[in-house]
This record gives structure tokens, C-alpha cells and sequence, in this order.
């Protein structure tokens, strides 16, 4: 090849490096594309990375370029991209030699149009709807009279003063102003940010809480009023435990936030009417409802005693009321004397006819009645005694008759020889059942040595087992340099290698002679065995 290389004639075409190829086309590229403006749809754009930088392409129904936005340039932006939006991209093109792919660099980045706005701001309706953010069931009424008002809006805006003139005009009632930019890049995450701070004070703390939001704007293009269609103010909307009234652009402007809002207000002007009512017509109100009900209460009054005017003209008179009662009385009381002497009468007839039952001879008899009766009752009392003492005497006498020595002895005697002949019994039913036992345990250990293979081994037999410990029992499971193990009577065993129909057998050393083929008889006779079992019974 160094032959080759001299012989060849010398070329007068300039050599580059890689590096210098790669700077020079990077020169050109920025010399020639230093400004452009380019229109494409947004593609792979997955929001900013951790650097800060954001990657995506622009691309047409023919072609894609990469396009990258730095850190500084994207915290500028007055309006962020979006996957699959149509945009208008100004910057400058470049290289990047390490991969030899050329991109364009965006300093500013604009929607192409309002159709292309529209169409994402109504794709995000139709995705916010669908979530269910705007349904009519979530929306609450605003409160009649509220003390304290949220209003998130800039500070320095006609907005505020038109909202703080028309509450101080209608009801003066606490403004609380939660200041924030309400155009830009960072005005959807203000507002958002504001609405949640109003829900997050607690009542009763040193900082009102709001009774009623107002989040309010000045009228504006579609691309100034962008930021209230941000899908976190949306969600922080339909969030809000305080009712919100949304009054952002004129009454021909709309935006998200005004579907999420408890009610939408045409003007930042309406939505403070709407927050409150008119003072004075409220003072109005209240004296004529206070005039109405003095009126009222007049006539009740006039009414009320009109009626008891008339009541008391047809009550009867004191003396007529107390007539009936005075006439029953004064009969009463006339008859009150001689119905007291007629019962007095009454009482001395009976007293009488109950002393003439008490004569001491009656009184003689009765006594004598009463004793004859004691007595049959003492009578028979003394005999049921007799009696009681009687049986109890005869059940001591049976008692101690029973615990005479003798009568002991007799009696501890033919126990004891009863428990005798139980112990003798029970000896001779464990002796006999050890017997039995015995018996049986001699029989199973004949059976087993009979069915041992140990015994066929002492007969000239080997059993043949593999690497596993398995026992070979047919000639197809060896194969020719298989390694076996043999054991012979009394536990003996050896090493094999199988060769082709004969096994070598030796410790570790192959066997040049073959061994003697194992005799039919050595293998295992199932059949006979099973037989047996079945004949004798089975051990396990």
C-alpha cells in the first residue's frame, strides 16, 4: 500500500479536517440565515427541560427542521408553544457539528393568526367541559350582602377604581385587592395563584376572609386576554369554596375562566353592581316595608279591639253569672241541717243492733267455741309429733345398727376381694394384649425381611442404580459410557461405566473384562410381590 501511495500522482484539491469543515459550514449557515422567520406547526414539544432550555421541531406537510429555545429567551416569551399549534418562529439557523444536523435557534415565537388561537382555546373548552369544570350544578349563589370583597386585577389599572367607585357609590362595603399582572407569560399563574391565596384564609383570622371574588380585566384582543384561558386558572376556578364572579374584557369578550365562574359579569362595572346592592334603595325598601308594617300593626290593633269590644257586649252581667250558683247554694244550705240529723239517726240504729250482739253470753260462747277448737287442734298437733319422732327414732336405730365394727369389717372385706379380682383381671388383659402385640410386630418383621431386596442380594443378585440414586430397572434407561453404581449383599457397592451392551466395574479404574450379564431373576419380581401383599395384607 506505501508503494501504491508513492506512485499515485499528488491531488491540488484542499484538504479540511473534520472540525474545519464542520466551523466553515456553521459560518456560512449563520451568515446567510443570521434573521428568519419561519411558519410551521409545533411537533415533540414536551415542555422545557430541567436546564431550562426547550427542544422541539417545526415542521410542514413536507418537511421539519429542530428548533431549540434557550433558557434566557423562553423565560421572555409572552406566549409558551403547544404540541401540534401552528406558529410563527423568529431567529437565526445554525449548526451543530457533533451530529451534522443544522436547527434554528427562537429568540420570539407567535401563533400564526387567531384561527390557530381559536382553535386551541376551543379544544381546551371541549377537554375542560368534558372534565365537567362547567357544569350549571357547581355553580353557587352569590350572598345577598357581603362584608368583605376579593377583587384579583392589577393595582394600577382603571379597573380597581371602577370596581371601588361602584361599591362605594352602591354599598360601601372592605375591598381586599389581591394585586396581579393580568397580561403576559406569568398572568395565568398569578391569577390562579391569587384565587387559591383568597381560599386559603382561614375566617376569623387577622386577614378577612372574602365573602364574594371578583376577578376583573379591561377589554383587549384575543393574544391580551390569553392568559384567563390558562388551564390553571380554569381548574382554580371551578375549585373556589368562594363564590367568583368572572368580569374580564368587554361584554362581546370571552374567555374559560367566565364558564368556571359562578356568574359572568359584561364589564369589571357590572360585576361590582352585581356584588352588591344599592344602599339607598335598600334604606327605600326598608322604610317602606317599616311604613307597611306600622300600618299593619294599626289596624291589627284597631281590629283586635273592636272584636273585644264586641265580646264584651255579649258577655252577660257579674249578677247573672252568679245566680245559678247563689240559688244552689242558699238550697244547700237548707237542706243541710235535716240530712244531718237523718244520718245521725241513722248511725244510732246501727250502733244500736251492733250492742245488742255484744252480751256477755254470747261473747261465753264464742270463747268456749274457740277453746273446743284449740284443743282438737293441740290434740292432733301432739299426735303428728309423736309420730314424726317416732319414724326418726327407727331411721337412727337402722343407722347405728350399720356402723357396728362387724358390720364395717363384713362389708371393707368384700370390697376389698372385689378389688382383687378387678386387678387380677386387668394383669391378665394387659399380659394378654402385650401377647398380641408382640405377635403381631413378629409377623409384619417377617413379612418385611421376606420383601427386603437385602435377602435377594445374599443370593448372588445386585441392584444397579444411576447418578441419582434411582434403581435401573430396565436395559433401555442405560446408554454406553454411563456411569452406574452396584450393590451387592451387606451394603457392598462399586463403580461402573456402561459400555456398549457391558459394564465395567472397579473404583474409578476401567475393567478391561467384561462382566457377566445380570441374570434375568435379578430383577425385581412386581408381580410376585404385589401378589404377596395382596395375600398377607399391606405393612404401611
Amino acid at each position: 500500500m506505501s508503494r501504491l501511495s508513492e506512485s499515485s500522482p499528488a491531488s491540488n484539491v484542499a484538504e479540511y479536517t473534520v472540525s474545519e469543515i464542520s466551523g466553515a459550514l456553521k459560518r456560512t449557515v449563520e451568515d446567510s440565515f443570521g434573521h428568519v422567520r419561519i411558519r410551521g406547526e409545533v411537533s415533540g414539544y414536551r415542555g422545557p427541560h430541567s436546564s431550562g432550555h426547550a427542544y422541539f421541531c417545526l415542521k410542514d406537510d413536507r418537511a421539519r427542521i429542530d428548533a431549540v429555545i434557550w433558557r434566557t429567551a423562553f423565560a421572555k416569551l409572552a406566549f409558551r408553544p403547544e404540541e401540534g399549534l401552528e406558529v410563527i418562529a423568529t431567529g437565526r439557523l445554525t449548526t451543530y457539528p457533533n451530529s451534522s444536523k443544522y436547527q434554528v435557534v427562537i429568540e420570539t415565537i407567535e401563533p400564526a393568526g387567531a384561527g390557530a388561537l381559536m382553535a386551541l382555546l376551543n379544544e381546551r373548552r371541549l377537554k375542560l367541559e368534558a372534565e365537567g369544570l362547567f357544569l350549571p350544578e357547581r355553580k353557587r349563589r352569590l350572598p345577598f350582602l357581603p362584608r368583605v370583597i376579593g377583587v384579583v386585577t392589577s393595582p394600577t389599572g382603571a379597573v380597581i377604581r371602577d370596581i371601588a367607585h361602584r361599591v362605594a357609590d352602591r354599598f360601601p362595603v372592605h375591598l381586599l385587592v389581591w394585586p396581579v399582572r393580568v397580561q403576559g407569560e406569568t398572568s395565568g399563574a398569578e391569577v390562579a395563584a391569587a384565587i387559591e391565596g383568597f381560599n386559603a384564609i382561614q375566617s376569623g383570622g387577622r386577614l378577612p376572609r372574602p365573602d364574594v371574588l371578583i376577578v376583573a380585566r379591561g377589554g383587549g384582543s384575543l393574544e391580551d386576554l390569553w392568559g384567563f384561558n390558562d388551564e390553571a386558572v380554569v381548574r382554580a376556578a371551578a375549585a373556589s369554596q368562594i363564590p367568583l364572579i368572572s368580569a374580564v374584557g368587554h361584554e362581546t369578550d370571552w374567555t374559560l375562566i367566565d364558564h368556571a365562574a359562578d356568574i359572568r359579569a359584561p364589564t369589571p362595572t357590572g360585576a361590582a353592581e352585581m356584588a352588591v346592592p344599592v344602599r339607598a334603595e335598600l334604606l327605600a325598601t326598608l322604610a317602606s316595608h317599616n311604613a307597611r308594617l306600622s300600618g299593619a300593626v294599626s289596624r291589627r290593633l284597631d281590629q283586635e279591639k273592636k272584636g273585644l269590644a264586641a265580646l264584651a257586649r255579649a258577655l252577660p252581667g257579674l249578677d247573672a253569672l252568679l245566680a245559678l250558683p247563689r240559688r244552689r247554694l242558699d238550697d244547700a244550705t237548707s237542706g243541710l241541717a235535716s240530712n244531718l240529723r237523718h244520718v245521725v239517726a241513722e248511725k244510732r240504729r246501727h250502733f244500736a243492733a251492733a250492742s245488742a250482739r255484744l252480751v256477755p253470753a254470747t261473747l261465753e260462747a264464742a270463747l268456749r267455741d274457740h277453746r273446743a277448737t284449740l284443743r282438737h287442734s293441740a290434740v292432733g298437733a301432739d299426735h303428728g309429733m309423736r309420730l314424726r319422732l317416732e319414724s326418726a327414732r327407727r331411721r337412727l336405730d337402722r343407722a347405728a345398727a350399720d356402723l357396728k365394727p362387724h358390720m364395717l369389717k363384713a362389708r371393707s372385706e368384700a370390697a376389698r376381694l372385689a378389688l382383687m379380682q378387678l386387678s387380677e383381671r386387668l394383669e391378665r388383659a394387659e399380659a394378654q394384649g402385650r401377647q398380641q402385640r408382640r405377635q403381631r410386630i413378629d409377623a409384619a418383621w417377617r413379612l418385611a425381611g421376606s420383601l427386603s431386596p437385602l435377602n435377594v442380594l445374599e443370593r448372588g443378585y445386585v441392584i444397579v442404580r444411576n447418578d441419582a440414586g434411582a434403581a435401573v430397572t430396565e436395559p433401555a434407561d442405560l446408554s454406553a459410557g454411563m456411569a452406574v453404581s452396584l450393590e451387592f449383599a451387606r451394603r457392598q457397592t462399586r463403580r461402573a461405566v456402561i459400555t456398549d451392551g457391558t459394564a465395567a466395574a472397579g473404583t474409578g479404574q476401567a475393567v478391561d473384562e467384561p462382566a457377566s450379564p445380570q441374570p434375568a431373576a435379578a430383577r425385581p419380581r412386581r408381580p410376585r410381590s404385589k401378589k404377596v401383599a395382596e395375600g398377607q395384607g399391606s405393612l404401611f
